[in-house]
């Protein structure tokens, strides 16, 4: 006769299964707030735009790496890439204040 399931399955639909419990059992009622909503939304907002700053100080940071090494090896295509990078990381790191500026926010 064939086994119909083989132990790593077994064991596999053990531990969902287990799994499947603990969530459902282990769940509790979020209650809404009395905040405001626009300060919900603002701090969504500034959730959002630090996560976007964070990228662009990250591609900041390559862009500088791009830069010196490219010095080192007299290579002009990745210096103007590594510029590109740089700048590009520059916006994006201040896109908050950026579109402050010009009103956008």
């Amino acid at each position: 006769m064939k086994k119909f399931m083989s132990k790593r399955a077994k064991l596999f639909f053990c531990l969902w299964s287990m799994l499947a419990v603990c969530v459902t059992m282990l769940t509790t009622a979020a209650f809404a707030t009395t905040a405001d909503p626009i300060t919900v939304v603002n701090n969504l907002s500034d959730f959002i735009f630090s996560a976007i700053k964070a990228v662009g100080v990250i591609i900041l940071g390559w862009g500088i790496v791009q830069v010196g090494m490219s010095i080192q090896s007299h290579d002009a295509s990745q210096r103007s890439q590594g510029f590109l990078c740089l700048f590009g990381g520059l916006v994006i790191a201040f896109a908050k204040e950026i579109l402050s500026t010009i009103g956008a926010l």
